[in-house]
């Protein structure tokens, strides 16, 4: 019970001090260590021990993710730079008008994702377009973590033939394909885009009618006043970061990224490099986001890896694996609650599936029906504000804080998933 309420209290803690602002290399093993004390972890013996962990689970994020998030961080800096980015900005303001601007921003996004690009690279890539569409149609800048987050992690990330990871991980345990449950997961991801993008101008419309307008920062990228390069210098470097992610993703995995990423960046600097306004400095200001960003998310993997080696955690999850009535629901819970104490949808994902996968197929569950919905769960809970994905988004890429953006990134990427979750369930349930 003591390591319990350890755990549920080194969450909450994390949770509060996140929201608050404190900085995450702080906050995170802070909270890690009060998790450990709790749960009678050694904190300098043994192999198993608070600081051999912590640092397992923080030096694992690096090792795996550095490279990814240092090109990625390079390409939005070099979009921002050459001025590609307010190029494509303004072509899209000039096709569209300024009130398509949010929807530009969630398509750019949830192409990316569908095209196999990995979230953290997304953010990276089309915050400067973001930016600069928000800034010509004076929206609040605010918003502008939600309508990525929007378009990256619900609609896209956990549907019928994503490539993302959230949708592949149970095939390995339910030898199911990408495309499992696909009539379903469409009629939840067309609700899903729909009713979050209502939900979304909604939100922005009000914060407008008191008086929101986009707010200029001393941060923000100064490009003098020039001729701007053409829109497709913008827009080519993406397609080649999309066009290669998806070619190479199946016989290169992870590492198709770091192929793909180079590629857009080499291919920037090729078409744009009349432009670049401070190549030195873009290079500089990149490299030094993507060690915030990779640092803040590796602080808080490692309070989920102190998390994981708790007897709380342990019960918690065979009580989830072990939930009775309607299976689908169980699953559902099971990986939201996981997903949501580690933060990470993929985490809740791998730990949850070897436990239940073959015991509900044992009990009837249709294979097709459990992968969709444990994809679909997995990407609910996850978003809570201590998630990588929405620490590096709001404060690393967006600079902006808890307070101010993650009441919209909550409601479309924790309670619109959940409705699009429990949708599915009833049509797999009564169809």
């Amino acid at each position: 019970m003591f390591s319990l309420l350890g755990l549920v209290g080194g969450l909450g803690l994390l949770i509060v001090l996140t929201i608050r602002g404190m900085n995450l290399f702080i906050a995170a093993p802070l909270c890690a260590l009060l998790v450990a004390l709790t749960s009678g972890l050694p904190l300098f013996t043994g192999d198993a021990n608070f600081v051999t962990t912590y640092m397992s689970g923080f030096a694992g994020f690096i090792s795996a993710w550095f490279f990814m998030f240092l090109l990625g961080a390079i390409f939005g800096k070099f979009m921002e730079d050459t001025g590609a980015a307010d190029s494509v900005a303004r072509w899209i303001v000039g096709k569209l008008g300024f009130k398509h601007a949010v929807v530009a921003v969630v398509l750019a996004c949830a192409i990316l994702t569908y095209g196999g690009v990995s979230l953290f690279v997304v953010a990276f890539s089309v915050y400067p377009m973001a930016l600069s569409l928000f800034k010509d149609a004076n929206l609040p800048r605010r918003f502008i973590p939600a309508t990525m987050a929007f378009g990256s992690v619900t609609f896209t990330m956990t549907s019928a033939g994503s490539p993302e990871i959230q949708n592949w991980i149970p095939i390995k345990y339910l030898g199911t394909s990408p495309f499992a449950g696909w009539e379903v997961s469409l009629v939840v991801a067309i609700f899903m885009a729909s009713f979050g993008y209502w939900w979304l101008k909604r939100m922005i419309g009000k914060a407008i009618a008191k008086g929101e307008t986009f707010e200029a920062r001393a941060s923000d990228p100064k490009v003098p006043v020039r001729d701007l390069p053409h829109p497709l210098t913008g827009v080519v470097p993406l397609v080649v970061v999309l066009v290669l992610s998806f070619w190479l993703h199946e016989s290169l995995a992870q590492l198709a990224l770091i192929v793909a990423l180079s590629g857009g960046v080499l291919t920037l600097m090729l078409i744009n490099f009349q432009y670049f306004h401070d190549l030195s400095k873009a290079v500089n200001s990149g490299t030094t986001g993507a060690l915030v960003a990779i640092g803040n998310t590796a602080a808080v993997v490692g309070f989920g890896s102190i998390a994981k080696n708790t007897e709380a955690f342990q019960a918690t999850v065979e009580v989830m694996a072990n939930l009775p009535g309607n299976e689908l629901i169980g699953a559902a819970v099971a990986v939201s609650v996981i997903a949501g104490l580690t933060g990470s949808a993929s985490g809740g994902q791998a730990i949850v599936l070897p436990l239940i996968g073959q015991h509900y197929i044992d009990r009837g569950v249709e294979p097709e029906e459990l992968h969709r919905i444990v994809a679909i769960s997995s990407g609910a809970l996850d978003s809570l504000p201590h998630n990588g994905y929405v620490v590096t988004t709001i404060r690393a890429i967006c600079h902006e804080t808890h307070k101010a953006a993650y009441g919209a990134v909550a409601a479309l990427t924790v309670v619109v998933p959940l409705i699009g979750v429990a949708m599915a369930i009833a049509l797999f349930s009564f169809f």
